[in-house]
């Protein structure tokens, strides 16, 4: 059993994240000392981990909360996990295709500005011109 400091130093995490975890029920209440202090066992250790390498590859609370609910039934199908994953993946991929076309455009950007004077400054007019940011045209939410 320790305390809540020492399950935030273990896992790396904030105690007031901790605490959220606890509000919103990814984390379970944790039993109480007779002077209320929280108690943790091993058990919330592991839970705790699994939520922060969830968090750390990008899944949201609901996600994380989905495959939480999955892993405490171990005899259920792994597809549902599956699905989970692959829903995830697929956002970060589309995260990647906007990045990768902001890097192209301030590429562009900064490879055409030549100029000496801000007054004649390439990135500054692309920046006020909506029109003339290749970066707009074939992103999906333009």
């Amino acid at each position: 059993m320790f305390s809540i400091g020492t399950l935030g130093r273990r896992t790396g995490t904030k105690v007031q994240t901790i605490r959220y975890y606890e509000q919103i029920g990814l984390m379970p209440e944790p039993g109480r000392t007779d002077g209320g202090q929280r108690r943790y066992e091993d058990v919330a250790l592991d839970r705790l981990a699994f939520i922060r390498h969830a968090r750390e590859l990008g899944f949201s609370l609901g996600a994380i909360r989905e495959l939480l609910e999955l892993s405490d039934s171990p005899e259920r199908s792994c597809a549902q996990v599956d699905a989970v994953a692959q829903k995830q993946l697929s956002d970060v991929e589309a995260r990647i295709a906007r990045l990768e076309a902001l890097r192209g455009e301030l590429q562009r950007m900064i490879r055409e500005c030549n100029a000496d004077r801000v007054a004649d400054c390439r990135i500054l007019e692309v920046l006020r011109d909506h029109e003339k940011c290749l970066a707009d045209h074939g992103r999906p939410d333009a």
